[in-house]
């Protein structure tokens, strides 16, 4: 099982905004054939779980109870995400409306100078292009999606449903970002509880989806479920663990004249899988770290 991996330690230009025209991966020395490039740490890396048990066992932060069940957590196709998503897809899996709607609620809740961890996530982040921050770190599956982010400034690759464990110091982080990625994991108490460590006090959590999938990688409760019953989960997630505040959230659904004239089964059909571009609907559920914070 691979917990990392990554490519070469890139010095990157810029123009009008201090940011990097490629991030910066990284790669354990103990990863299976490593590319020969410069090896980096661009984070501090935790000890171990164990080591960190103290942190692990507080109050803040530990699951209260779990959300999904066994049958709730399945895939239609069991082969390793990692084979999934081998290849880039250098796509955008929404429409504009949405990607407008998203990256006006970053401009809004993201401040400039924060540090983000944008988990899950591919060739472009949808952070707004004037916003400054301090660091953008990326998460993902497909190291080329990620080099080709340029608002990251380094990026990891991990398999959250083989492990959800982020080598990652607590407290690191303003904001975490996960964008229409929600619905593959299969662990997603733990995943949402290592947010919290990696999060600062008062810092937040946006999670955002709309109602398209890839069908067969989602999992079964997310899958069959209605809009309704999917929002509903992202809540139960943030709310099974200890220390997240009430979780808000943001719906914009397309209105009636947006709506595609086709009204045939199989329009219709396409349609709940995702593969019609256009008129998205937009749900963001957002918590914060211990107590929202108050800005003048």
């Amino acid at each position: 099982m691979i917990s990392l991996e990554g490519v070469s330690s890139i010095r990157k230009t810029h123009d009008m905004l201090p940011i990097h025209s490629k991030p910066k991966p990284w790669n354990p020395s103990n990863a299976p054939n490593p590319p020969t490039f410069k090896k980096i740490l661009p984070l501090k890396i935790s000890n171990t779980w164990n080591e960190n048990k103290e942190a692990n066992e507080s109050k803040a932060g530990r699951i209260k109870r779990l959300v999904l069940t066994n049958e709730g957590r399945t895939k239609l196709n069991t082969f390793p995400d990692r084979e999934f998503y081998a290849y880039p897809r250098f796509v955008t899996h929404v429409d504009d409306e949405f990607i407008a709607t998203l990256t006006d609620l970053y401009r809004e809740r993201l401040k400039p100078g924060s540090e983000i961890l944008d988990l899950m996530s591919s060739w472009i982040s949808h952070l707004p292009n004037e916003v400054v921050y301090k660091r953008v770190v990326g998460h993902g599956l497909n190291a080329q999606e990620l080099a080709r982010n340029s608002r990251m400034d380094y990026f990891f690759v991990k398999d959250l449903n083989q492990d959800q464990k982020l080598e990652i110091e607590d407290s690191s982080f303003d904001a975490v970002i996960c964008t229409v990625s929600v619905q593959y994991l299969q662990q997603p108490e733990k995943a949402f509880a290592e947010v919290f460590r990696v999060l600062r006090p008062g810092g937040v959590f946006i999670v955002s989806f709309s109602n398209r999938l890839f069908y067969e990688k989602a999992i079964n409760a997310w899958r069959d479920g209605t809009a309704y019953s999917r929002v509903q989960l992202v809540l139960q997630y943030f709310q099974c663990i200890e220390g997240f505040t009430q979780a808000e959230v943001i719906r914009k659904l397309p209105s009636a004249g947006n709506s595609q004239d086709d009204k045939s089964p199989f329009s219709w059909f396409m349609k709940w899988l995702g593969l019609f571009s256009g008129s998205d609907p937009f749900y963001a559920v957002i918590a914060y770290k211990n107590f929202k914070p108050v800005y003048d």
